[in-house]
């Protein structure tokens, strides 16, 4: 599977695309601004036209969600990072950034460029929702950050020592963390060892979201899931687009008490039909309001000579 849409929503807020011609909403504050190059092949300079163009468009200030898209060969330009820590000073109102929200058409999610994302951090120290789509050239170093409420990674591969950066960062604000593991094909060489600080929670004291989504590793990840001391103060488990088997949901269940979760999210999944109404029954009815379990898209493997192949659901 691959990106076939765009969002039509960030951070709440309902995506415009920015286009001079149009008459400004009354209050700039009130949308997501969309930002892109015209064509998949734009030169980069296109794009920091667009954003000065914005900015004389609308009071700088008043932007407080920037949505980039294609940024102008993004399979070989990397993110225009440098240019938004450029602009820090005058997009004072920025708290929340997507940065490559791109459809297969434009870049496919593994070939989109990017570079060493810190400066962002760095730049805006008020941001309070960072999401990076694509993860090819993707480096982060490990920072606190105290405003900083929900990241995410979208990856068909994310890399390990990007992984650990992350466990790295002191995060206090943070409700919300997600990261597309993907497959080793396309650079996710992330293991669960490299997920222990994360699931140990002691820099995510306000962790309530976690998302180790999209892996190849579904059912490592489940069993380390069953004995990770940040889930007990989570609310949302979300380990759906992977290749979870019976024996990752077999290793989940056995582990501590999901029951206190509002949703465990397993979309997308290789369980049988047997598994699948099994977790369900274990957890949907243990509260008044039950866990919600989401067990939809099931998937079946393929098979060739006698290997059997699972797929995450966003890979290439």
């Amino acid at each position: 599977m691959t990106i076939s849409s765009h969002v039509t929503t960030f951070d709440g807020l309902p995506i415009v695309r920015f286009d001079a011609a149009a008459e400004p909403p009354a209050d700039p504050s009130t949308v997501a601004w969309r930002v892109q190059a015209t064509e998949y092949d734009s030169p980069s300079e296109e794009l920091v036209g667009t954003m000065e163009s914005l900015l004389a468009y609308v009071p700088a200030e008043s932007i407080r969600a920037l949505v980039i898209g294609q940024w102008g060969s993004a399979y070989d330009t990397p993110a225009p990072v440098d240019l938004l820590v450029s602009l820090a000073p005058r997009l004072t109102g920025l708290r929340a950034l997507f940065l490559g929200e791109m459809t297969f058409e434009e870049c496919e999610i593994s070939w989109i460029r990017h570079g060493d994302v810190t400066g962002l951090l760095e730049a805006y120290p008020a941001l309070e929702v960072l999401r990076v789509r694509g993860a090819d050239g993707l480096r982060l170093r490990p920072v606190r950050h105290e405003a900083l409420r929900e990241l995410a990674f979208e990856s068909g591969g994310l890399p390990a020592e990007l992984v650990r950066a992350v466990a790295a960062c002191d995060l206090p604000a943070l409700t919300h963390l997600e990261l597309w593991l993907g497959v080793d094909e396309y650079g996710g060489d992330a293991t669960v060892a490299d997920l222990a600080p994360v699931l140990a929670g002691e820099r995510l004291p306000a962790l309530r979201h976690l998302a180790l989504c999209n892996a190849e590793i579904a059912d490592e990840v489940a069993a380390a899931v069953a004995t990770a001391p940040v889930v007990a103060r989570l609310a949302v488990l979300d380990l759906s687009r992977g290749t979870m088997t019976d024996a990752g949901l077999d290793a989940l269940l056995a582990g501590q008490p999901l029951t206190h979760l509002h949703r465990l999210d397993l979309y997308h999944h290789y369980l049988s039909e047997e598994a699948a109404r099994r977790a369900v029954a274990r957890l949907a009815g243990v509260r008044l309001a039950g866990v919600r379990v989401d067990v939809s898209d099931p998937q079946e493997p393929d098979e060739d000579d006698g290997e059997v192949y699972r797929y995450t659901a966003v890979g290439e």
